[in-house]
């Protein structure tokens, strides 16, 4: 079985350069095992105030092979739909692997339509769900306007848009739809409306904001961890910032929206 990088080829006729994703081995002892070291890992984020981290590969796989047991539908369905980041990571593309999959029939779960496949690849952003997704275009009337409204929300479709224009020019009225959709710019004009009132808190910082203040050097092992290196923001105290965390905690008691004001923000390469 191809994988989704093989899937499609560009009607320009320019060869797709495939890309090798090496994902880690998991074990019937990692499987059986998830759920308990991720109840852990929930708990420990929870004590430092932090929500937990994205996926990694081996948990996504981790997650796929129980939805396809029939586990703890309501808490595998979660983690997949909304904790794995979006684009080419490479959770991503255990995730975009299996939904696809499921679209095909290839495999399948008691707790994932073929719909719901659909559908959730067609929330990723771009990335490694735009070729399933273009190739739902074939399919029946629902998944194809499943397809078509998930697309129609994609931007990063890069060379991939010419596979949706041969697909147009070959006859298909789900392709055509697609390209009206973003030819109107629905991307943009079916987004809400911007409140004509937006009420904010103001988070008032004297002086000069630079790099080093919402992103402390000594920190900088913390980065790919952002809510964990948010707490490092402002962790030099200032005149009238003694301990930023508490007091922006307890600004948004107020329930607005937190607006970061500062005399200066943004010198040199900030």
């Amino acid at each position: 079985m191809a994988d989704i990088e093989d899937s499609s080829s560009c009607a320009t006729g320019a060869p797709k350069k495939s890309i090798a994703v090496k994902l880690p081995k998991i074990t019937d002892a990692d499987v059986a095992g998830f759920k308990t070291a991720y109840d852990a890992h929930v708990k420990e984020r929870a004590a430092q105030t932090l929500p937990p981290l994205p996926l990694d590969a081996k948990q996504a796989q981790c997650v796929v092979e129980l939805l396809k047991k029939g586990g703890d539908g309501d808490f595998l369905v979660d983690l997949i739909k909304n904790r794995v980041p979006p684009g080419v990571d490479d959770a991503t593309y255990v995730k975009a692997n299996f939904l696809r999959d499921i679209m095909k029939g290839v495999v399948s779960s008691p707790h994932v339509t073929l719909a719901q496949a659909v559908d959730m690849l067609g929330w990723m952003q771009g990335g490694y769900n735009v070729a399933p997704l273009i190739e739902a275009l074939d399919l029946s009337g629902e998944l194809a306007e499943l397809a078509v409204a998930g697309l129609s929300r994609t931007l990063l479709m890069f060379d991939a848009f010419y596979d949706v224009e041969d697909k147009m020019k070959k006859g298909n009225a789900y392709a055509k739809k697609l390209v009206e959709s973003w030819a109107n710019a629905e991307w943009f004009t079916k987004r809400p409306k911007l409140a004509e009132k937006i009420t904010l808190t103001v988070f008032k910082v004297t002086g000069e904001t630079n790099t080093d203040d919402l992103s402390p050097a000594p920190d900088a092992w913390s980065r790919p961890d952002i809510p964990l290196h948010g707490l490092a923001m402002l962790k030099f105290p200032r005149d009238g910032i003694t301990d930023a965390q508490k007091q922006m905690a307890e600004l948004k008691t107020k329930g607005f929206p937190l607006a970061y004001v500062g005399d200066v923000v943004g010198t040199g390469s900030s």
